[in-house]
């Protein structure tokens, strides 16, 4: 499975740094993926939601770690590099695909979202069995 296209909003909050977007082959998108500043610098959390009991479940992950890595460099590869060259302003966004350099799109993604609790939770796999 490839990683075919990245498109980064960057956000300007202390903890919450971007919201990421990811194209798997040409074909599955995942969206709501975070990229946060925790106390061991960035990482990448993936799409969660927020259950009854006030905890965090991711709705999708990797299940294995070498997939798990190859997402986090490729996801903060393309932060890295947008924010880089565009002074880490929230204006953008940036995508990146096979054979295409990572450029500034428009679209500044005026959603109103929350790092909320989700934060560390993402960082890890799941302990939890799949359906």
């Amino acid at each position: 499975m490839e990683i075919t296209d990245v498109k980064v909003i960057p956000v300007d909050d202390e903890k919450l740094k971007a919201f990421v977007s990811i194209v798997f082959d040409q074909c599955f998108v995942v969206t709501d993926i975070k990229i946060i500043h925790g106390p061991k610098g960035l990482f990448v959390s993936m799409p969660s939601k927020k259950r009854k009991d006030g905890t965090f479940k991711d709705i999708a992950h990797p299940l294995n770690n070498q997939m798990r890595q190859y997402l986090e460099d490729k996801v903060l590869g393309v932060y890295r590099q947008q924010v880089g060259t565009a002074g880490g302003g929230a204006a953008g966004s940036a995508e990146t695909s096979p054979g295409n350099a990572v450029g500034a799109t428009a679209g500044g993604g005026g959603e109103s979202h929350s790092a909320g609790g989700g934060g560390e939770s993402g960082g890890g796999p799941s302990t939890e069995p799949h359906s």
